[in-house]
């Protein structure tokens, strides 16, 4: 059995005499998608900030496999508005990837089509989409999304979801991604982690959508939750067309 990429092992984390975080645990393993999930200050991003070395703990560990490679995606940039600056120009700063890196990054979340564009033309849905081509310029075995269809529709939501799964797949790493999107992100995850300061429930979207303490936050959004656990016959392609599931589209 492989080993674990992430153990998150009794992390403990309090500001200005709050406690943030309380005594959490969980772990990520290859090929695995993780969601955290959760109310408004319940300590989501804090304890990707501390995962990521960010900010340190108050106390616990966060052991990561020797050497492990991790792409990072945060729920927004700020770009300056008067930069001139293009999507491939900003890729390349990334590490100084070469021009074939940048172009199979950008051809692996479909916008080719983008790279000469300026980064302040850009949809909310498309920049979401460089955002995730730059964390996969770092070729990782773990990919740490921050609310990663922030600013997108319901169906460029669903399409990006269905492009994180697909990048599991073929790459072979692992996600762990912050969501609020309770009525799709449960249908489109293998794991899932519900915190409120402490972790409430875990496990498989099935079982956390029954718990109690999932219910008791989320109340009347459980009911999405039905909506879209059905297998669809259908996809959506990047301008909101509906076609075939399987069907090559742009």
């Amino acid at each position: 059995m492989s080993k674990p990429l992430l153990q998150v092992q009794d992390i403990c984390f309090s500001r200005q005499q709050r406690c943030l975080l309380d005594k959490i645990s969980f772990e990520v393993n290859p090929g695995e998608i993780v969601t955290l999930i959760g109310p408004n200050g319940a300590g989501k991003t804090t304890l990707v900030r501390i995962i990521l070395g960010l900010i340190k703990a108050d106390s616990g560990h966060c052991v990561k496999l020797s050497g492990l490679r991790i792409g990072y995606m945060p729920q927004k940039l700020h770009i300056e508005p008067t930069f001139p600056l293009t999507t491939e120009g900003f890729l390349r700063l990334n590490g100084k990837p070469s021009p074939a890196e940048v172009d199979g990054a950008l051809q692996r979340v479909g916008i080719s089509r983008l790279a000469k564009r300026r980064l302040q033309k850009l949809s909310g849905g498309e920049m979401q989409r460089v955002l995730l081509s730059r964390a996969l310029l770092q070729n990782p075995q773990l990919l740490v999304l921050d609310e990663p269809v922030q600013g997108v529709d319901i169906n460029g939501q669903r399409e990006l979801y269905s492009l994180i799964r697909s990048l599991r797949d073929e790459t072979g790493c692992a996600v762990l991604m912050i969501s609020h999107d309770l009525h799709l992100v449960m249908a489109a995850t293998d794991n899932v982690i519900c915190l409120n300061q402490h972790v409430c429930c875990s496990g498989h979207p099935d079982h956390v959508s029954n718990h109690p303490a999932y219910l008791e936050l989320f109340g009347d959004n459980q009911r999405e939750f039905a909506l879209y656990t059905h297998h669809h016959d259908h996809d959506h392609s990047i301008s909101g067309k509906v076609v075939p599931c399987g069907d090559d589209h742009v």
